[in-house]
């Protein structure tokens, strides 16, 4: 996550908003988790899978969602990907220059 990180660090001030979502997992560990790995985006809890599993088909981590600023979800990565790497970076300055 440390990649993740660095683009949360890079790019929120200009609009890309993280949420970083756990799903099945006990709340204290999620928070020991996050505390211990220097998580920075916000971590949301999801202890049922409920909403990640049935609503958005995420059985699996890491899945990346794409939303635009209108609320439109235009993309979705399943697996790890190297987010410091020049074409990730290109891609979410490209997502907050659409209107």
């Amino acid at each position: 996550m440390p990649s993740v990180n660095a683009l949360y660090d890079e790019f929120r001030g200009k609009g890309l908003e993280v949420r970083l979502i756990s799903f099945r997992e006990d709340a204290a560990l999620v928070r020991k988790t996050a505390e211990e790995r220097g998580y920075k985006a916000p971590v949301l809890l999801d202890q049922s899978g409920d909403v990640t599993g049935r609503m958005y088909g995420v059985w699996g981590p890491p899945t990346a969602y794409f939303v635009d600023r209108q609320g439109r979800l235009v993309g979705r990565t399943v697996g790890p990907r190297p987010w410091e790497s020049s074409h990730a970076r290109a891609f979410i300055q490209a997502l907050l220059d659409a209107n």
